[in-house]
């Protein structure tokens, strides 16, 4: 299959060119005005330092239908306690640099670049990517970050600094979502973890209707 470069022109190929893996183009920029489009077109950028940007629109699409959101019974119990506290888009930047930071099992390193949080600070700056923090006795020890669309929210990466800080979060986020109304959740890609808090695989072109719905 035929792999895109992108040029300086603001275009993506359409997400039914991306390969078997979800790769649809190499290139570009993170410029506020191609992240935006990438993500309203069921795009987002994945790679390493070092390398060239990759944009996936990967096949199937994992995502949280609101109304299908699962709480555990201990997770419900850890909420009761109040032992956190919530806040959103207060310390965007503290968000991401931890998500960089954290260790992960079965990772060497990171994904989210020093470029690419510069990028998704921008982003915050006009209102498009949000943040979720929670707090512990005034220290951020947990949160999370994506891109917002108006209609669906595009999660990106979360972090814990202690047990449970970040499930907190996207349950946060999730009840936040849903008095407003909008319709789901996109994941981007499986992950065990994800799936035990009720996200799904879904058909990237029922995803890319339900993106274009609003």
């Amino acid at each position: 299959m035929k792999m895109y470069y992108l040029s300086p022109t603001l275009f993506f190929p359409a997400v039914t060119q991306a390969n078997h893996d979800g790769i649809l183009a190499i290139g570009g920029d993170l410029s506020p005005q191609r992240l935006q489009l990438a993500y309203q077109s069921g795009i987002f950028p994945w790679f390493e330092e070092g390398e060239p940007i990759v944009w996936w629109s990967p096949n199937p699409r994992m995502v949280l239908f609101l109304n299908e959101l699962i709480i555990s019974k201990s997770m419900r119990n850890i909420l009761n306690r109040n032992s956190f506290t919530v806040t959103f888009n207060q310390k965007f930047r503290d968000v991401i640099s931890n998500c960089q930071n954290i260790k992960r099992d079965g990772q060497k390193g990171t994904w989210i670049t020093n470029d690419m949080i510069d990028a998704y600070v921008k982003l915050h700056e006009l209102g498009i990517a949000k943040s979720v923090e929670i707090w512990q006795n005034d220290t951020l020890v947990g949160g999370l970050y994506g891109i917002d669309l108006g209609h669906v929210f595009c999660g990106e990466s979360m972090f814990s600094r202690v047990s449970n800080a970040s499930k907190v979060a996207f349950i946060a986020l999730v009840e936040k979502l849903k008095k407003e109304n909008y319709k789901l959740v996109d994941c981007q890609v499986y992950n065990p973890h994800l799936e035990s808090l009720g996200c799904r695989e879904i058909e990237r072109d029922e995803f890319m209707e339900l993106l274009k719905s609003e």
